[in-house]
């Protein structure tokens, strides 16, 4: 596990450096309380179908935290927007990507170690391999993380084990 701490790594896409994406899949979901563990379901589904169990719980982890940030960034404006996960894995990457509209860059805030907010992304540095955000052409913004993964990604069409 690498990644920074407090600060996001790469404020562009990442699409460069990621590789060829083999399979890939959107959720789009309105800013309602339930899509965080909506998103969290989906994710731990598609991962299984695509055979990568092996990265699935810190996905998760990740996903829920770039969730409950993209929710309460949605939650305040004055439109009702959608929150939208986009997995993508190609031969050694799982990227996550989440979008929300408010285009205000995420903020790492300082926290006491007992603290029940604050944490989030710092849960993000350290499970992900690098992760960062950048502002899409349509508004709005997004924050990907990528993983490592060992094991080898279904080929479309196929459920691994």
């Amino acid at each position: 596990m690498s990644g920074s701490k407090g600060a996001a790594t790469n404020y562009y896409p990442p699409d460069a450096s990621f590789g060829p994406s083999r399979l890939a899949s959107t959720l789009e979901l309105g800013p309602l309380l339930t899509a965080v563990p909506c998103a969290r379901l989906h994710a731990k589904l598609i991962l299984k179908e695509w055979n990568l169990a092996d990265v699935a719980d810190d996905a998760e982890l990740i996903i829920s935290e770039l969730m409950t940030n993209a929710l309460k960034a949605a939650r305040p404006l004055p439109e009702i927007q959608p929150i939208t996960l986009h997995l993508q894995a190609s031969h050694d990457h799982l990227m996550i990507q989440v979008w929300d509209a408010l285009s205000a860059a995420p903020a790492p805030r300082p926290h006491a170690i007992d603290a029940e907010t604050g944490r989030g992304l710092e849960i993000v540095s350290l499970l992900s391999e690098r992760w960062g955000f950048y502002h899409p052409v349509g508004g709005g913004k997004v924050i990907w993380a990528t993983l490592k993964i060992t094991a080898t990604p279904a080929a479309p069409g196929k459920a691994g084990a």
